[in-house]
């Protein structure tokens, strides 16, 4: 695999069979066949250079980190440290203490609507879209049972696009805030999201995006989207379970309360008073999740050395494909037809339940994802309970696209 110096990092030649070999699971079998995994928008695997880490991590040097005075103590928080860094740089956010370490993008959301909830209150509006996964609307639905606050929401297109006009019009003098993803999950439709920044900020009004997905398939940058919050999870972009990041604005994480109480969050605790410490250890109560964290450095690393271009181009191309010999299909509708989406196809077969279709799929070696997909207003919107889910990652392949047409082909048979 050659290797590019452009002056800034080292970029790698996207050379995807030399990519597979990186990922151990993928030359296993499943039921005699050669695993086919497409369902990379619910967790990714992983490259061995994130598993070497996280193995070297407990290892070599594991030991709890900050505070301590000893050898171990001193080179993992290092690492720990160095993995935060990783992170800013990935997002370019402009400091590393505003990026605060959680156990996923739930955690992260959570983390935001109870900090905020402080200030809200009743009749206060907080807009989302039809399109957020559950953990981008259920802690807002506590502020609505708990607060009184109002949730409004983003209408979404026959073909999957947000209505930009209707958003606009949702601002009242009262909405206090507004959360929306960057790509769905479920149907992969991109959104226009720096206008939508834009439009809150006319209105005075901050901005969480659900970068979950849309990290993974394209460059994020959160000082050009200017938005107040950005949330992501490490298992979907290549690295380890348990844990994701919040990128907030240091001024609003000045202001903000702690999300949990415990150790490494305060600055002097007496018997009747306490200090909190600055962020983001304000906000990252007890001991954090070391070695994962590590981990996501490592498949931030991984990525990156690829550079997230040849990977957005590599699986727009895949998708592309996958339109294509999927729409030839005549049982078959594909929810979410814009052409403005990440590498996600979702779809249902005419007379036969996602569930009992993808059952069918999986006995031909490809893993799908059937389901409401943690998105049931989105399942809602287009009239149906679930779909099937194909998503595609920088390891997948053309030939991968075919086993799937073929496996849906047998499954349609199947259900004749």
């Amino acid at each position: 695999m050659n290797v590019i110096n452009t002056g800034q990092r080292l970029i790698r030649d996207f050379d995807v069979d030399a990519i597979r070999r990186d990922f151990p699971i993928l030359s296993r079998d499943v039921y005699g066949k050669p695993l086919v995994y497409l369902d990379n928008a619910a967790s990714a695997q992983k490259p061995t250079a994130v598993i070497d880490a996280v193995r070297g991590a407990y290892e070599n040097e594991y030991s709890n980190v900050h505070r301590g005075l000893h050898y171990l103590s001193n080179e993992t928080t290092q690492k720990f440290e160095d993995a935060r860094e990783t992170v800013r740089s990935f997002l370019n956010a402009p400091s590393s203490d505003e990026i605060i370490f959680t156990s996923g993008a739930t955690d992260a959301i959570n983390l935001v609507a109870d900090s905020i909830g402080a200030e809200i209150e009743e009749g206060d509006e907080i807009i989302l879209s039809v399109l957020e996964h559950h953990s981008n609307i259920v802690p807002w639905h506590f502020l609505r049972e708990r607060k009184g606050a109002v949730l409004k929401w983003i209408p979404v297109s026959d073909e999957g696009d947000l209505d930009i006009d209707e958003y606009e019009k949702l601002f009242t003098s009262r909405t206090k805030f507004v959360a929306i993803t960057r790509m769905s999950n479920a149907i992969g439709s991109i959104t226009p999201t720096k206008e939508m920044i834009r439009i809150a900020h006319d209105h005075d009004v901050p901005v969480l995006v659900d970068a979950s997905q849309g990290v993974v398939h394209m460059a994020t940058d959160v000082q050009d989207l200017d938005c107040e919050f950005l949330v992501i999870t490490g298992h979907k972009l290549y690295g380890p379970t348990g844990i994701g990041a919040l990128y907030g604005k240091r001024d609003l994480l000045e202001k903000m309360r702690p999300y949990r109480g415990g150790g490494e969050m305060i600055r002097e605790v007496k018997m009747d008073e306490i200090t909190y410490g600055d962020p983001p250890h304000r906000f990252e109560a007890g001991t954090p999740p070391i070695v994962q964290a590590i981990g996501l450095g490592a498949a931030i690393d991984y990525v990156t050395s690829f550079g997230m271009d040849a990977i957005s181009a590599h699986e727009k191309t895949l998708l592309a494909y996958a339109t294509e010999r999927m729409s030839e299909i005549n049982s078959l509708q594909i929810i979410g037809t814009t052409p403005n989406k990440g590498a996600i196809l979702s779809f249902i077969v005419e007379g036969a339940h996602p569930h009992d279709v993808s059952t069918v799929i999986d006995r031909a070696g490809v893993a799908v994802r059937a389901g409401h997909h943690c998105a049931q207003p989105a399942m809602d919107r287009f009239g149906v309970t679930g779909t099937c889910r194909a998503s595609f990652a920088m390891y997948n392949t053309k030939q991968e696209v075919d086993a799937l047409v073929d496996s849906i082909a047998g499954a349609i048979k199947f259900f004749s």
